[in-house]
């Protein structure tokens, strides 16, 4: 699959910003001081989902239904932020949705699901054997598929892209938390556009290396999955197609461990007052180790903060840590 154009990217803004405005970044003083760089954080968090996913949602939807009038429902698997993004896209739209998630699953994210609409399945150990279940119920009751990764998603999610980097086409370097890999082929794609020469440097979970692994290894690896803090990264296969696209244009994939997750999740709430995700504070865990090898002296560097839907009791741990 392609990535989109900067006129696609455009044409699917419009599309988002129907649903949501667009999000601020801030250059935030704490947060400069404790990487001792200029950084700037892009507030994913601050769309109506809590996260950046909520663009592609709304662009796949709006498209599924002019491809396919007659569709009858949609069904997708997630670990949380997915499933929000395409219900509440669904919803938009007037289609059902269904969606399965792996037992354990984060208790929010599955009630902010609910709340949107979904029929919500729980079903397998992790993601990869709740999205095949997810794949058999499709063929069983002829459900629209949503996958992880598609051109529309990305199309959506580069949305946020352009406005960072149109707002600090400058940034030297960003990093970007790697899940199933929307987001990181939407930084890409937005970057290619602009024609930029800004490094993009991936982050997964030391809990779930698959995609690290794979780079290093030049080919598709899958890896065991133990990551508690990072659910957005919970990996255990890589996506084809977005591979195909992280081996061709990013030059380094970091992994953090969920100590350094939850050291970010602290360091960014109290220098911004925010919240974040495990995967929402990846990029800046990576950053701060970058900082602790003395890699991102004299840089700008770009910091999304993917999302904050994190369950209150898991967050009073994590803040509660040294």
């Amino acid at each position: 699959m392609t990535l989109p154009t900067l006129t696609e990217i455009e044409t699917a803004a419009r599309l988002v910003y129907a649903a949501m405005p667009p999000t601020p970044q801030y250059s935030w003083p704490l947060l400069n001081a404790a990487l001792g760089t200029e950084t700037w954080l892009k507030h994913e968090n601050h769309t109506p989902l809590g996260a950046f996913k909520a663009r592609g949602g709304v662009v796949y939807t709006a498209r599924l239904q002019a491809r396919e009038p007659h569709c009858s429902g949609i069904i997708s698997a997630t670990r949380g932020n997915h499933g929000q993004a395409v219900t509440n896209g669904a919803r938009r739209v007037g289609l059902a949705a269904t969606i399965v998630v792996p037992r354990g699953n984060n208790l929010e994210k599955n009630a902010a699901m609910r709340a949107l609409g979904a029929t919500l399945i729980e079903h397998g150990a992790d993601f990869q054997e709740a999205r095949e279940h997810a794949r058999a119920l499709a063929a069983a009751h002829g459900l629209h598929i949503v996958p992880s990764y598609h051109p529309d998603l990305v199309a959506g999610v580069a949305s946020y892209w352009l406005e960072l980097f149109r707002a600090q086409p400058g940034l030297d370097l960003v990093f970007v938390p790697i899940g199933q890999g929307s987001g990181i082929c939407a930084a890409i794609a937005a970057r290619q556009a602009l024609g930029l020469r800004t490094r993009i440097v991936g982050v997964v979970s030391a809990h779930a290396p698959a995609y690290a692994l794979s780079l290093a290894e030049g080919r598709l690896c899958e890896a065991p999955v133990s990551t508690v803090l990072a659910d957005g990264m919970a990996c255990r296969v890589p996506d084809p197609d977005s591979w195909v696209h992280i081996q061709a244009h990013v030059d380094e994939i970091v992994q953090v461990s969920d100590d350094e997750v939850a050291r970010a999740m602290r360091l960014l709430y109290r220098s911004t007052h925010n919240l974040a995700e495990g995967a929402g504070a990846a990029a800046t865990a990576a950053a701060l180790q970058w900082q602790a090898a003395g890699r991102l002296q004299g840089l700008r560097v770009g910091l999304p903060l993917t999302g904050a839907n994190v369950d209150a009791s898991l967050m009073r741990d994590v803040l509660l840590g040294d």
